[in-house]
């Protein structure tokens, strides 16, 4: 068994290397980075889809998925710059795989780039891609209960999307719950209330990249 934990900590600590070689190249790019995380079907392309459809920030994506280039697909639609990462059955996107993907991204052109993770709220939170920060999804009906059963994503995320908002009158949502255990696990954590179809939350959450957006530049090396 200590075999098997030294292996894993070798591994993710010769990772982390690439992680911080894409942080400090952003860094001197100006380039946000921001990874999202969160289950499969919690809306992670669709909010992206809505993002580029406002206009407000240049962005490019790496998608990744276990299999298919469906999301990529929909995004380039919006003529939104993607690459897309097939894990063939691996549960996350790691930093050397994403720091290879951005080669072929149009870097200095950019405000953002987004990383949509594998869905998945465990594996994910737990690598660094060399991202700013990440972003936990949640959709409403996954159920109040996620935080806590799944506490390492949302202490670690520095926003939280609680999305499909639209669904909340049909559904037995406990928001004193939800809105409890995030405070308890992050109270500097900012959540928005998202519904993608009608626009809800996409003010705030624009501003919040908007903000970071920013702050980036104005520290670019």
């Amino acid at each position: 068994m200590n075999k098997i934990v030294t292996i894993q900590q070798s591994i993710m600590a010769e990772d982390e290397k690439f992680a911080d070689a894409i942080r400090a190249d952003n860094g001197k790019r100006g380039l946000l980075m921001v990874n999202l995380i969160g289950s499969p079907g919690c809306g992670k392309t669709t909010l992206l889809e809505k993002t580029a459809e406002a206009r407000r920030l240049s962005f490019a994506v790496i998608e990744g998925d276990l299999a298919t280039s469906r999301d990529a697909e929909r995004l380039a639609k919006h003529d939104i710059p993607v690459v897309q990462v097939n894990t063939h059955g691996g549960c996350h996107l790691e930093a050397n795989v994403v720091q290879k993907a951005m080669e072929a991204l149009p870097l200095d052109t950019l405000d953002v780039l987004f990383v949509e993770n594998v869905g998945n709220l465990v594996c994910p939170a737990e690598f660094d891609l060399g991202e700013d920060f990440k972003v936990a999804l949640l959709s409403t009906p996954e159920g109040a209960d996620k935080p806590l059963k799944y506490p390492y994503l949302f202490t670690s995320s520095e926003v939280i999307l609680l999305t499909k908002a639209d669904l909340l009158p049909y559904l037995n949502f406990d928001m004193d719950m939800f809105t409890r255990d995030v405070a308890h696990l992050n109270p500097s954590a900012k959540t928005v209330h998202v519904d993608s179809l009608s626009g809800r939350g996409l003010d705030e959450w624009l501003a919040i990249l908007e903000e970071r957006v920013r702050e980036k530049k104005a520290h670019a090396l």
